[in-house]
């Protein structure tokens, strides 16, 4: 579900998570440095509650209640692109065919799926255009340092 290059700048200070009411929202410009984080360091961010936008994308081996949100992440020049997202579960999750764009926010939880991993727990879902600008992400940077479990 998680692959990184290193590469591109796509983040700075500017975009960090803005914290509303307890939820941060992930930007396509912060998207990949908070993958990453998260991925990196799951028990600082069990918890801790995010607002963001991808499509439903699906492998053979999840469980019906479970898909990837998911966005391309472009990988060298010739705009090739890789699926990276977070694995998500909701019991609503059959309602969303794959490749539609929703929205969501729920918490990160600590699951399994070939090892540990960080799972979002849906608490709202609601189908979205796919976005006009800002489709694609970048290769995750060196400028983001979270403080531990801060997005």
């Amino acid at each position: 579900m998680y692959r990184v290059f290193a590469g591109a700048n796509n983040s700075t200070r500017e975009d960090a998570c803005i914290n509303k009411n307890g939820v941060s929202h992930i930007s396509a410009k912060n998207y990949t440095n908070i993958l990453k984080s998260v991925h990196e360091n799951i028990d600082s961010f069990v918890g801790k509650k995010i607002n963001f936008t991808g499509y439903v994308y699906r492998v053979l081996d999840l469980q019906d209640n479970q898909f990837v949100l998911a966005r391309d992440m472009i990988i060298n020049s010739n705009s090739q692109t890789v699926v990276v997202g977070f694995l998500c579960e909701c019991d609503t999750a059959k309602d969303f065919s794959n490749d539609s764009w929703i929205e969501i926010t729920g918490e990160i939880i600590k699951g399994t799926y070939h090892g540990d991993m960080p799972i979002i727990k849906i608490t709202d879902i609601k189908s979205v255009d796919k976005p006009s600008k800002d489709e694609y992400v970048y290769p995750p940077d060196d400028s983001y340092i979270p403080t531990t479990g801060v997005l």
